[in-house]
């Protein structure tokens, strides 16, 4: 991991404290409530990322000035990261959409020029169905050893 990215657990838990404006045993109850996740060391000492005094910033800023119980922060962050998978899913299924448009596309393309070689008439306004001879198919299991 970088070590200067947002998401580096580089500071321990006073110096964490001190740039949340939060005393280093809130720090804890936070972390015991789920909060806030901090990185840990071999030792199992805290190690606490940007990420993480920012979000230590917006519980406070939640409790002091919006009066927002702990409770309602972790349904508020929850939801949070809820809509962030959400949108992510969303943007993953437009793009597959894109995709199998273009393919579509691609396939009707395909399918006109074959028409025209075979000259058969071009489906009107690419809607129509290619046609596909008929095949059937048969499943067959093996017989039931009794």
């Amino acid at each position: 991991m970088d070590p200067f990215s947002e998401d580096a657990p580089v500071y321990v838990i006073s110096v964490a404290a001190e740039l949340s404006g939060l005393h280093p045993q809130t720090l804890r109850t936070y972390d015991r409530m789920g909060l806030v996740s901090p990185g840990r060391t071999a030792g199992r000492s805290r190690r606490y990322s940007l990420r993480d005094i920012t979000m230590l910033r917006e519980i406070h800023r939640l409790t002091q000035q919006e009066g927002v119980n702990l409770a309602g922060i972790k349904q508020i962050f929850y939801l949070q990261r809820e809509s962030e998978s959400l949108r992510a899913e969303v943007a993953r299924l437009r793009s597959m959409i894109d995709q199998l448009r273009n393919e579509l596309e691609s396939t009707r393309a395909v399918a006109a020029r074959l028409a025209r070689l075979r000259g058969a008439p071009e489906p009107a306004g690419g809607q129509d169905l290619v046609p596909v001879r008929h095949t059937e198919m048969v499943l067959l299991r093996p017989p039931a050893i009794e």
